[in-house]
């Protein structure tokens, strides 16, 4: 960098790295365009799969959010792209694929605007307009369907169609109805808060099934306990039932054997009062967080109660929310009151050394668990990924009683009305508005690429199709033809749709207003004397003294 007399003033180490202006934009754009690339192919229910491959372990997936997380990408401006769609996992549970697809294009759009010498400014500005406009949009051409249980079905099994699981696409749809009602009313961030999906492999998808209940991943501490409990009455355990070891300070001498036997009796005496404490309060089912010592599982074993240890506080919290029970730090101050209640309480055999506690029939159940069976791992991941996506549509739905018909529809409308508000306006804002449009229309054009089709006639057809009014016209996989998609049932949550929006247009947005990127250079570390230069970063152990 040149200062005022022409000398040269140097403001960065040496072996930094400056990009600026369009250099640093373009391939800032670049960064970002690859990585909607990645998951454009997936798209839709003809997307193809992607094999993601981490050490031994291989992963097959078409779900947009699982592929993103898997990569392991380092582009900083990619990076952003991530969090993105990971944002839009977070918040809906779906449609991150379509969110990344127009944050790729809206880039690519405003690349060839740049080359026309379109501020950056000018095209953020143009770009925030429209999404306001497409809000606006998208929200006038929602349906509300609160209380229609058959459009929750539709919305459960749009989000899985091409998730490969077609063929118990109904019977996993209405598992993922069921159990969004069961948990809407409890206002919890994430779904996992309330709903524990198992997956069993072996059986018939058709053995899949909603709990009302939890299913805890242990069986009890004792074969003498019983392992069937009808009418349970549940405690949640957040300590111990076992003695507690002595500090490592601490010193115990007996010199009598007498005396030692009298010890162990007072040992025994503290366990037995612990679940005398138990029983007293009503309990015949104990979770317990921590340990059960061999002295109480006896005690529990003669007094027919079912036990369970070292069980995860997760899964306590899902069982307080299913039975009612409250979590119980003291043992001794257990009450009636602290205590929930399930019709059945039981020890099953799932595999062939494997067992699982089943706890069912809670009433007002607000945490349920989902059993899932499947003919291999693989395929199990990609059916609980695929009713992950279908429980936070449907929750949505429930939430908020609004749906837009899919297959595109709701793009192609959002860009006709984009091209009318921006030949209402006279500034440059209105080229940005129009490349947001044809940014928009990728969705359709894609979903016809990847089923196969002409992406242009099928475009083409599309506009045709919401030019005469048709605004619930969207693309038939089946014939690549505009057809009705709330008469074909192919529907989305509003919430899906505004929300990819919005975070495509912020993604782009961050992006653009980038015309500067400094990377500095890394410092190298070197060996201390003594240090082997090929290890230097092992400690260096100190030399024996002989």
């Amino acid at each position: 960098m040149a200062g005022l007399s022409g000398v040269p003033i140097i403001i960065l180490k040496e072996g930094s790295k400056r990009e600026t202006g369009k250099d640093a934009q373009r391939k800032n754009i670049l960064a970002a365009k690859a990585v909607a690339e990645a998951v454009r192919t997936t798209l839709g229910p003809k997307g193809m799969d992607k094999m993601l491959i981490s050490g031994e372990e291989a992963t097959v997936t078409n779900d947009g959010a699982t592929i993103l997380r898997e990569m392991d990408i380092e582009h900083p401006v990619a990076k952003m792209i991530v969090e993105v769609a990971k944002a839009q996992d977070d918040e809906i549970g779906d449609g991150t694929t379509t969110a990344v697809i127009i944050a790729g294009k809206l880039l690519e759009k405003a690349e060839a605007l740049l080359d026309q010498d379109v501020h950056p400014t000018v095209i953020v500005q143009g770009y925030k307009q429209a999404a306001a406009c497409a809000q606006s949009v998208l929200a006038g051409m929602a349906i509300d369907v609160s209380g229609d249980d058959s459009a929750l079905l539709k919305i459960a099994q749009t989000a899985m169609r091409g998730k490969g699981i077609e063929i118990a696409m109904d019977k996993l749809s209405q598992i993922s109805v069921d159990a969004a009602r069961a948990v809407a009313g409890f206002e919890g961030k994430d779904i996992e808060e309330n709903v524990k999906t198992v997956l069993i492999p072996g059986g018939s998808i058709e053995d899949s099934s909603i709990n009302y209940g939890i299913v805890v991943e242990k069986e009890r501490t004792s074969l003498e306990m019983p392992k069937r409990i009808e009418k349970a009455r549940v405690m949640l355990l957040e300590g111990t039932l076992e003695l507690k070891k002595l500090d490592t300070d601490a010193k115990i001498t007996i010199n009598d054997a007498k005396n030692l036997a009298t010890f162990k009796e007072g040992e025994e005496q503290v366990i037995k009062s612990q679940i005398d404490a138990i029983v007293k309060a009503g309990a015949n089912v104990v979770f317990c967080e921590k340990g059960i010592g061999v002295t109480a599982q006896n005690y529990l074993a003669r007094l027919g109660v079912l036990a369970a240890r070292r069980v995860s506080r997760e899964d306590l919290k899902m069982l307080a929310l299913a039975t009612g029970a409250r979590l119980v730090g003291d043992v001794m101050t257990v009450t009636p009151r602290d205590l929930g209640s399930a019709a059945l309480v039981e020890e099953r055999k799932i595999a062939k050394d494997k067992h699982m506690i089943f706890v069912e029939g809670c009433e007002k159940a607000k945490a349920v668990s989902i059993i899932l069976h499947g003919v291999s791992e693989q395929f199990l991941e990609e059916m609980e990924r695929a009713l992950d996506d279908a429980l936070n549509v449907v929750l949505d739905v429930i939430r908020s009683g609004k749906i837009v018909p899919g297959g595109g529809a709701p793009e192609i409308l959002v860009a006709e009305r984009l091209r009318q508000y921006a030949s209402t306006l006279q500034g440059r804002e209105q080229l940005a508005i129009r490349a947001f449009a044809d940014a928009v229309e990728a969705i359709p054009l894609t979903l016809a690429e990847n089923a196969g089709f002409d992406p242009v006639d099928s475009l083409a057809a599309l506009r045709a199709s919401s030019g005469a009014g048709k605004q619930s016209f969207g693309l038939s996989i089946a014939t690549g033809k505009p057809a009705d998609m709330l008469a074909q049932g192919v529907v989305e949550p509003l919430k899906v749709k505004t929300q990819a929006i919005k975070s495509a247009a912020e993604a782009a947005t961050m992006v653009l207003r980038v015309d500067d990127v400094i990377a500095a250079k890394q410092e190298e570390m070197k060996p201390k004397p003594g240090q082997s230069p090929h290890d230097y970063t092992m400690p260096q152990m100190p030399m024996p003294h002989y």
